[in-house]
């Protein structure tokens, strides 16, 4: 997948460079970017709602750890990791939800650690529900997106929004923050 989008490897590289280890991925599915990750170097595990994505990814990366979980109440101690990994995960919270999410992100963080997030991007100022697969997501504008994880005490190191390629639908974007 990451073949064809080289934006997208260059913030994942641009996160790797930047980030201490650990490094949780959190909404990994099938582990594919848990294991691009580790391949760049960083001690990463995965963690996802479905035991069925968990089950393909150690299928497919038995030298990786992944585990079943939630990133609204993450099984980690305070300021735990170097780095958080949120690749298109988010998109499925609630917008009412998210600071919660975002709160649960700067509590296992420590200081001056690195999230990467990844989202559906558009430029309506408050987030639109879309159909995707088999539940609701949400589409976010960037700046609403970056003014919740402020809230949270999160600060923007920088962000990336890429057209739509490939059989993607909506503008594509990453946000790299630290830990205020």
């Amino acid at each position: 997948m990451l073949d064809t989008r080289p934006l997208d490897r260059a913030m994942l590289a641009a996160f790797a460079e930047l980030t201490e280890n650990p490094v949780a991925d959190l909404g990994c599915g099938p582990g594919h970017l848990t294991a691009h990750l580790h391949g760049l170097g960083l001690d990463v595990f995965g963690i996802d709602l479905s035991p069925e994505m968990i089950a393909l990814a150690r299928q497919a990366h038995p030298h990786l750890e992944f585990d079943v979980g939630t990133m609204a109440a993450l099984d980690l101690g305070d300021g735990s990791l170097g780095g958080i990994l949120a690749n298109y995960s988010v998109i499925h919270v609630p917008p009412h939800d998210l600071p919660k999410v975002f709160a649960e992100f700067h509590r296992v963080l420590r200081p001056g650690g690195h999230a990467l997030i990844g989202f559906f991007a558009g430029d309506d100022p408050e987030p639109v529900e879309f159909d995707h697969r088999v539940t609701p997501a949400y589409r976010w504008s960037p700046s609403g997106l970056l003014d919740l994880a402020r809230e949270a005490g999160f600060a923007e190191i920088g962000r990336m929004v890429r057209q739509p390629i490939e059989s993607e639908r909506f503008l594509q974007a990453q946000l790299l923050m630290c830990k205020a």
